[in-house]
């Protein structure tokens, strides 16, 4: 028995879930910048390391929120999962990353560091894939109609 097809995710919550990601993986690349040039011998950049990764921390929660907003959607319909399942395994793993880097446990932070930032490459991408739905013409205000084009296959006047 198949599962009953998913609809196309909200608007405004998938343009957050972009944004998010879109944070997430900036903080995510300057993360590693900062973890090469502690590994080089640059021991100052530790400290932004670890400010980094609370930034982290809180743009993982922002992208576990959007995603549930993409999987809630509107009234009668709800967004793909995998938004939110990839979010929370995010989510989970800049903690236990974050625990890992505390503890200078270098090894299992090094490699879950890279498995880390792969994952958030990916929902990068992943969130760009989601198909953005057109606006309602609700959500464009133009009280008196000027600017507006033709339906398509409506008929079309021409003002001489």
């Amino acid at each position: 028995m198949s599962s009953p097809p998913v609809a196309p995710a909200p608007r405004r919550p998938l343009i957050l879930l972009r944004a998010s990601a879109g944070a997430l993986a900036a903080l995510a690349l300057l993360q590693t910048v900062l973890a090469a040039s502690y590994l080089n011998g640059h021991y100052d950049s530790l400290a932004p390391h670890a400010a980094t990764a609370t930034a982290l921390a809180a743009a993982a929660l922002g992208q576990l929120a959007a995603g549930a907003l993409v999987r809630l959607g509107g009234r009668d319909r709800r967004g793909p999962r995998g938004p939110l399942r990839l979010a929370a395994l995010v989510t989970a793993a800049v903690i236990l990353q974050t625990a890992l880097g505390y503890q200078h446990a270098i090894g299992l932070h090094v490699v879950l560091g890279v498995l880390l930032v792969s994952a958030v490459l990916f929902g990068l991408v992943d969130a760009w894939r989601l198909p953005l739905p057109a606006r309602t013409a609700a959500a464009v205000p133009d009280p008196d109609g000027a600017g507006r084009l033709p339906r398509p296959g409506g008929p079309v006047e021409v003002a001489q």
